[in-house]
Order: structure tokens, then sequence, then C-alpha cells
């Protein structure tokens, strides 16, 4: 089996998941990861479909957006790179995993400030997930990040720089060790 990408997106409604499933089922394909969302009334998938060698990416991306079609989805299939693995996920050989949240209120500018400390400290966003919440009047934003940092480096200076850009934005953010089994 060989392995590609799977992108789709599109008006949420029930059935995507069971069209897309079903079509690559049909090809003889087998679901390794998965992120889906519904997110303002779009739903968007990412998956890493395990294939049978010899199919291309370009014929699974047609059969997949002539099933679709009835939906109103955007499919785009692409091949994974050879000895990118799915079962370790995205750079953690090496590297220990770590849970970033981030609570207070709402403005323009939180997801980049936090991200652009955390590369600065060389740690990689292995996923993102934001949610407004509360009344229109008094917003509040939550943010929970998963990421890996190099094993051997020391988190206390990223743990410095979190708490004072913590105080600066006026936020809440915890940084703390991730439990790694849990899905």
């Amino acid at each position: 089996m060989t392995r590609v990408v799977v992108t789709a997106f599109g008006p949420d409604r029930p059935g995507i998941v069971a069209a897309v499933t079903g079509a690559l089922v049909e090809r003889g394909a087998n679901l390794a990861d998965t992120a889906m969302t519904n997110l303002a009334g779009q739903f968007a998938m990412v998956l890493v479909v395990e294939v049978p060698e010899g199919e291309q990416a370009d014929a699974l991306e047609e059969a997949l957006a002539a099933r679709t079609a009835p939906l109103g989805l955007t499919v785009v299939v692409r091949p994974l790179p050879e000895g990118d693995d799915a079962t370790t996920g995205p750079q953690t050989d090496g590297r220990s995993a770590w849970a970033v949240s981030v609570y207070g209120a709402d403005r323009p500018g939180i997801v980049h400030q936090v991200s652009a400390l955390l590369a600065q400290h060389g740690a990689n966003v292995v996923d993102l997930t934001t949610r407004t919440v509360g009344s229109t009047g008094a917003p509040a934003y939550v943010m929970l990040l998963e990421v890996t940092l190099p094993a051997d480096r020391d988190v206390e200076p990223l743990a410095s720089d979190l708490r004072r850009l913590s105080a600066d934005l006026d936020v809440e953010i915890h940084l703390r060790p991730d439990d790694a089994d849990v899905l």
C-alpha cells in the first residue's frame, strides 16, 4: 500500500463522512490518520489514506470529486512522500510533547503571538484548536495547542517567555507535559 493525503471541505450536511469513506472503501483504501471538523457551517477533513499499489492520486481525486459533487465538496488528493511515518505523527521522534492552553478576552493577534513565541523556541505545532465562548458583548477566547520540542531542550526558558506573554496579552497561558497516549 502507498499513502496519500485527502483534503475535502464544503458546506456541512449529513452524509459527508459516509460519502468520502464509502468512495475510499470502494477503491480498496484504508484510513490511517484523520482530522475532521465543522467551523461556521463548513465541514473540513484531512485524511491520511493507504491506497492499493498503482492507485494514482489524480484518479482517486476524480473518483472522490464525482462521488461528493452532490454534497458541494472540494476534494484534493496528494501523494504522501515516502518515509513520512503516519504512525508516529509529525516531528515526534526525539521530541517531547507539550500542551499549551490560552484563555482570555478575545482580540486580534493571540494565535500569531503565541505561535510565533513557540516557533522561536523550536516548538512544532502538531494540533491547534480555538473557540470563542461567552456572550457577544464580552467574548472569551480559548486556544488549545499540542506542540513538540526537542527532547533535550530545557523547557524553562519557554515557560518563562509564556508567562511574560501571558502578562502582555492579559490572558492565562499554561504549559504542561502532554500525554501522548490520549487521542
